[in-house]
């Protein structure tokens, strides 16, 4: 790495530290001393990293993008160009953090930074928006919600299925799904299998290779910088960009890709934003300690008997409800078995409200919908499932210590060893 071009990180966080303490870390513009952003300002928001996902999550209401940061040249390049204005351009996000005219971070890179880059942001008073997964793993994502609490950010995990579009083959918003369950009707415990043939598809294609050739790093990425806190080892192009969700040192393959959007509407509908499951189970071939391979089942199972069932690829009943409950199911496109169900439904009192728009969020400081604790909790999930797939064994899990039970192999991948000098 250019260490030129380093920031020392004591002093980072040193001077991170002191600015908010300096103004309580609140927001650049401030209505006398509360803490609420004029209603007339426009937020100013940073992305870093530029490749597709960071590019295709420009737009949305109430903010200006002032600043952009990648690793790579050409990605840079291309999130430069982004708008029309010349607008900042980092190397380094540790740079673009100590810019105070930076409202909101999005944080678009790989998942082994997820973790790192939102505590740092949250030190340095910029409020959050963070790709999913939320972290990859469970350590980092505590780390995460203590940060956030400790320096009064917001937070906003990037996603929206609990609160806006149809839910994948649902064909239905998970409002109505979220009141029928809570409603009772269905009765108690539930189980809820998510599968391709309940619309949901694990996207096996994130796939890792298990013997990958040395290649020469190509000119325009900084490939020490890419790896940051994951362990190193050698370049080849399969391990960085759209690939890279297929090695456990990065992500956790169609799993982590898509848990949070599909088991984190699942967590609301059933109520459990405030605990984890008690245990996972596995059915997946062994795993490479280094490429991930794919699984037929993961199944969750609560306390008090609800489950989260996921099935891969084609495997599993076709038949099977997305919802099973012991007075009725819900199938499909929503089509529930339960006779007149909706002018039962109808008699019930709607979900509680939520605040779906984030730059409201950052204007009230009211908490966003899917924030740093409920996020926490369905990446939690994902991760637990994750620690199974690699030591292919049934965990059991303490959702109050958020540890596994006498399982020391399971409780080493919590945390696990960041490369130096990164730590959190």
């Amino acid at each position: 790495m250019d260490k030129n071009r380093m920031i020392d990180r004591r002093k980072f966080l040193k001077r991170s530290i002191l600015g908010a303490a300096a103004l309580t870390i609140v927001p650049r513009h401030v209505l006398g001393g509360n803490g609420y952003l004029a209603p007339s300002d426009q937020l100013t928001k940073a992305i870093v990293g530029t490749g597709s996902m960071g590019r295709g999550h420009l737009n949305y209401a109430g903010t200006r993008l002032i600043a952009v940061c990648d690793v790579d040249k050409k990605h840079l390049e291309l999130g430069k160009n982004l708008v029309a204005e010349k607008i900042a351009a980092y190397h380094d996000y540790r740079e673009l953090l100590l810019n105070k005219d930076i409202d909101i971070v999005h944080i678009a890179t790989p998942p082994h930074w997820h973790g790192i880059m939102s505590v740092d942001a949250a030190k340095a008073g910029k409020d959050i928006w963070c790709e999913k997964p939320m972290t990859r793993t469970i350590g980092e994502g505590k780390r995460v919600q203590e940060a956030v609490k400790q320096y009064g950010r917001m937070f906003r995990l990037n996603t929206w299925f609990r609160f806006t579009d149809n839910f994948y083959g649902l064909g239905t918003p998970v409002k109505p799904l979220k009141k029928l369950v809570q409603s009772g009707l269905l009765g108690w415990p539930l189980k809820v299998t998510i599968s391709k043939h309940t619309g949901f598809d694990w996207k096996f294609y994130w796939v890792g290779k298990e013997y990958l050739e040395p290649q020469p790093v190509p000119e325009e990425l900084d490939y020490d910088m890419w790896l940051g806190p994951a362990p190193y080892k050698p370049y080849n192009a399969h391990r960085v960009h759209g690939t890279f969700r297929g090695y456990w040192d990065y992500d956790g393959g169609g799993l982590g890709d898509m848990g949070q959007h599909y088991i984190d509407p699942v967590q609301y509908i059933l109520g459990k934003d405030h605990t984890s499951p008690v245990k996972v189970e596995v059915d997946a071939p062994q795993q490479h300690p280094d490429a991930i391979g794919t699984w037929r089942s993961i199944t969750y199972t609560y306390e008090d008997g609800c489950q989260i069932v996921l099935w891969g690829g084609d495997y599993g009943n076709p038949d099977t409800p997305y919802i099973a409950g012991p007075k009725g199911n819900v199938y499909k496109n929503f089509v529930c078995d339960i006779p007149n169900w909706e002018k039962k439904l109808a008699d019930y009192p709607e979900p509680a409200p939520q605040v779906t728009d984030f730059i409201e969020s950052v204007r009230t400081r009211k908490k966003f919908a899917l924030n740093e604790d409920n996020g926490f909790r369905s990446a939690t999930i994902v991760n637990m499932g994750i620690a199974a797939l690699r030591l292919n064994r049934t965990l059991h899990f303490d959702p109050v210590k958020l540890e596994f039970i006498n399982d020391e192999a399971a409780n080493r991948l919590l945390d696990q060893p960041m490369r130096s000098p990164w730590h959190i």
